[in-house]
């Protein structure tokens, strides 16, 4: 079974940093992405990062310049550094795997989330 657990979550005042991180157990055969998403209340979950196999990263616009996703392939890890944090960061935030599967459907892995409160 593939689990994805995150941390690094928590209450930081406004221009400050968090680092996140995933930890992904299982196997992630046919990895297309990994990436984070985040959803606050009473709004869609969006992209925030993410990072495909071959190493090439995406960020949503609110995210360039201040957001900086990485992956260790050998820990099978991913993590998110946030800096210059401001109230609208404030979200519980996903860990997601991307699989593609030959002959199968894509099949995507979230983690439980983590909160990110930013005060103002």
């Amino acid at each position: 079974q593939v689990q994805l657990v995150e941390s690094g979550g928590g209450l930081v005042q406004a221009g400050g940093s968090l680092r996140l991180s995933c930890e992904v157990s299982g196997s992630v055969v046919g990895l297309a992405s990994m990436g984070w998403y985040r959803q606050a209340p009473g709004k869609q979950r969006e992209l925030v990062a993410l990072v495909t196999s071959g190493g090439t990263s995406q960020y949503a616009d609110s995210m360039k310049g201040r957001f900086t996703i990485s992956r260790d392939s050998a820990k099978n890890s991913v993590y998110l550094q946030m800096n210059d944090l401001n109230a609208e960061d404030t979200a519980v935030y996903y860990c997601n795997l991307h699989l593609r599967k030959s002959a199968a459907p894509d099949v995507y892995y979230w983690g439980q989330g983590t909160q990110v409160t930013v005060s103002s």
